[in-house]
Parts: structure tokens; sequence; C-alpha cells
């Protein structure tokens, strides 16, 4: 399974062997195809993060960082040793 490409392209592989494995299929949406307008980028993206503010949509943030860490952060991701989001805090934000 893939989600993003964080670590990289996907290797070529037989799509044939999807038939095996109880109708699996593959696909990659993008953004794009599901969001015709801004008009409705913003309602949509508005409806996410009021879920969010109200608690019905929990993220999980594994670490944040000062944009000072902005290196530390980079380094972290480059490592491969994160399992959940990294959040950069904008100057003025940070706890």
């Amino acid at each position: 399974m893939l989600f993003g490409a964080s670590s990289g392209a996907m290797p070529p592989f037989d799509v044939n062997e999807l038939q095996y494995h109880g109708s699996a299929y593959l696909t990659r949406p993008t953004l794009v195809h599901y969001i015709a307008t801004r008009d409705e980028l913003l309602w949509r993206s508005g409806d996410l993060f009021a879920w969010i503010q109200a608690g019905k949509l929990k993220v999980r943030i594994e670490r944040s960082y000062t944009l000072h860490e902005a290196g530390i952060a980079q380094r972290d991701l480059a490592s491969r040793m994160t399992s959940d989001k990294l959040l950069l805090e904008p100057p003025g934000m940070e706890p």
C-alpha cells in the first residue's frame, strides 16, 4: 500500500497480480480530479478544519518544530524514522 510518495517512486509490478488478491485495484487519486473550483476547495477544506477544531477528526502529530528547527525536521524526514505528521510551526506560534 502506498500513501504519498515520500519514499520515492513505486517499483513496477504486474497489475494482473491484482486479480489474485480479492479484486484489489490500483489508483492514484489527485486532488485536482475531485475539486472543480476554488469555492469548492474552500468549502471542503473549511469543513475539514471545522471537524478538526470540534474534535470530530483527530490529527496525529508526531512532533512539532519551530521554524529555526526546519533543518532538524528535514533530517528526521530524510532518516525515515517518523511515522506520523511532523508540524513546522510558523513564527509566533511556538508553544
